[in-house]
């Protein structure tokens, strides 16, 4: 080591020996530091044929019961926190659609008790898609299955849309024709249940078909996306040959949007078929009896 002396001003040296001993040991390459605290980031892959949020889990649940030392904590990032943040904006979004979805049926039918109902089949769907992906054990893939699950709250409304719009439809006429048999305001008319009944059964079964036909074309056209349905249809109007195949790379992405929209609207549509009529017809049931009891105390 060479160095100045401060009292002679003459340039002097010190072996190393003198002032340290050498050794061979084993320390970190690097001191890494985020807000100024130290961190240890540990990487791993995950083996083919294993799902990596499945096995995120179960390292979380065995290290429920390792005790960390003071001032220690662990955190999953990486893929990970990048997933809960994506899932976390994509809920947002589901909910500021839903949202909006509602405010433009509250205009549209200037109540807000059927938007309620209408918007019960968004429900259904979240239920149906869970239970596609449990039942034929596909994965949640956040992104693609998330945006799925937006575009599917804006089409599985339309078959109680179609349902509800149809019987208020036959509602109104009813009371216009008892309006004009008593000589009264169509306003003032107020149905029964029996006739509030007849028309939510005839009401159903008026708009059965087209419901099942709209949910029907959905699913048959999102069929060849979900599988991977491959057309060159270069060749096929040159030389006739399609060269059909099913996979490659675009199934990857467009498939869990597919299966997603798939599985909620084959749920949501025999659900809405029976729940939603139910739903309507006990709304109408308290609003009559409400009714009922208000007339009966001005009376009184």
């Amino acid at each position: 080591v060479t160095f100045r002396d401060q009292l002679t001003g003459k340039i002097s040296q010190v072996p190393v020996s003198a002032v340290a001993s050498a050794r061979k040991t084993t320390t970190y390459s690097a001191v890494k530091r985020k807000n100024l605290r130290r961190v240890v980031t540990i990487h791993s892959n995950v083996e083919v044929g294993h799902n990596p949020t499945e096995t995120v889990n179960n390292i979380k649940m065995t290290l429920q019961d390792f005790d960390m030392p003071p001032d220690y904590e662990f955190k999953f990032t990486g893929e990970q926190e990048e997933q809960a943040k994506e899932l976390a904006f994509l809920s947002k979004a589901l909910m500021i659609a839903v949202f909006l979805i509602f405010l433009i049926m509250v205009s549209q039918f200037n109540s807000a008790s059927t938007p309620f109902i209408i918007i019960a089949s968004v429900v259904f769907s979240l239920i149906g898609v869970l239970l596609g992906l449990v039942i034929f054990q596909m994965d949640f893939i956040i992104i693609m299955t998330m945006i799925g699950i937006i575009s599917l709250a804006g089409v599985v409304v339309n078959n109680a849309i179609v349902l509800l719009d149809y019987t208020n439809l036959l509602m109104k006429r009813r009371r216009i024709a008892i309006a004009e048999e008593t000589e009264s305001s169509a306003d003032e008319v107020t149905l029964n249940l029996e006739e509030i009944r007849d028309c939510i059964i005839e009401g159903g079964k008026t708009r059965l078909r087209p419901v099942l036909l709209t949910a029907m074309t959905t699913i048959l056209g999102l069929f060849p996306l979900a599988i991977g349905l491959n057309i060159n249809f270069f060749t096929l109007f040159s030389e006739f040959d399609p060269q059909f195949f099913i996979g490659g790379d675009n199934v990857i992405f467009w498939g869990p949007i597919a299966w997603t929209v798939i599985f909620g609207l084959t749920f949501a549509t025999f659900l809405t078929l029976v729940i939603v009529p139910i739903m309507y017809y006990l709304v109408n049931l308290a609003q009559v009896r409400l009714k009922g009891r208000s007339e009966a105390n001005m009376s009184v």
